[in-house]
Formats: structure tokens, sequence, C-alpha cells
């Protein structure tokens, strides 16, 4: 309820308008791209608390130091130890086999920068638990930020990648300069 209101407090005072499709009425994984600036983390919080979404987001584990832990673990946070991912996939399956329901808000471009690929995490958590993705944007463009569409992986990476760069081809996120062009490590492997 509190944080239904936080929220359209924060929707109707900022210069963001909170646009799309309705939130997916299952377990998803989230994508937030194009993710370019810290305050994609507010943009993403406003969404979720407007539709009543539960949702749990991935951080590296500095962000969960200190005092700054039971704030963020509060807020969703799941700590990631970049040194090995492979851990983060499997800890966030058991969340879900556990019986564990919410969405996972995940940015594959990874940390405000410009990359060449984007992380393959969510595939294989969407994959493997046999959940949707759902298409999160932000757009500076139009200063709209919301939800896309949710759908099904094929486990055709090329084909659903395509799908995907198609929905975010005109998202700038809010710094433009910073954004990752969707594609995975795995899309540019030679064929064996």
């Amino acid at each position: 309820m509190l944080r239904r209101l936080v929220s359209r407090l924060y929707w109707a005072c900022s210069r963001w308008t909170l646009a799309g499709e309705a939130a997916p009425d299952r377990p998803s994984v989230l994508i937030g791209a194009p993710h370019t600036s810290n305050w994609d983390f507010v943009l993403m919080l406003g969404i979720a608390w407007r539709h009543g979404m539960d949702i749990r987001w991935l951080g590296k584990k500095s962000l969960f130091a200190g005092w700054r832990g039971p704030i963020m673990r509060g807020l969703g946070g799941i700590p990631v130890d970049r040194s090995n991912p492979a851990d983060v996939v499997g800890e966030v399956l058991a969340r879900i086999e556990a019986g564990e329901v919410f969405g996972l808000v995940v940015t594959p471009d990874g940390t405000r920068g410009s990359n060449t690929y984007w992380k393959s995490g969510f595939y294989r958590i969407a994959r493997e638990a046999g959940i949707p993705v759902t298409l999160g944007y932000v757009d500076r463009t139009t200063m709209t930020t919301g939800l896309g569409p949710t759908f099904e992986l094929t486990g055709d990476v090329p084909a659903d990648m395509d799908r995907i760069r198609a929905f975010y081809a005109d998202k700038a996120g809010v710094r433009p300069e910073l954004r990752t062009e969707p594609r995975l490590r795995s899309e540019d492997a030679p064929a064996v």
C-alpha cells in the first residue's frame, strides 16, 4: 500500500511518463534496458510499485555492504558475486523451485556502460525456469518508461534476440551514448 502511494506520487511529479503494457500475470524475467544510468533503478522501482509487482533484482555484492545491505535486500536485491556468475543462475532457480513468486529484474547490458555484448544470464534463467521474459524499457527521446511485451523464449537464440533487438531498436536509455546493442556473445560464436 505504501509503495503504491509512493509510486503514484513519484509518477505525478516525475517528468517521465509511465507507458507500455500491463504487468505480467505470472513470474517472469524482467529485462531492464537500456541500462545507462543509476536513475534506471528509481524508474524500475516506480514501475514495479505502480503495478504492484513483487520483484527481485540482481546487484553487485558491494552494494550490499554495511548499512546499505538491509535496505537493498528490503528493496528486493539479490547480491551477485561477479567472479562466479554461474552461481547466480543456480541461486535464482533454487528460489523459484522453492516456490518463491516474483519478477526477476535483470539488466543484461551490464553496468551503465557501453559493452559489446549483453550478459546471457537472463536467457539461461528464463529457459531453465520455464518462465517468460518481459521487456522493460527506458527511452529518453520520448521520456517514457514502462513494460513491453511478455513472451516465452524459444531456445532459438538468434531468433529470440532478433525479437528483443527489434523492440529495443528505438529505445535510447537515460544516457544514449552508453547504450549497448542487444546481442549475446553466443550469436557471434563460430558454428561448430
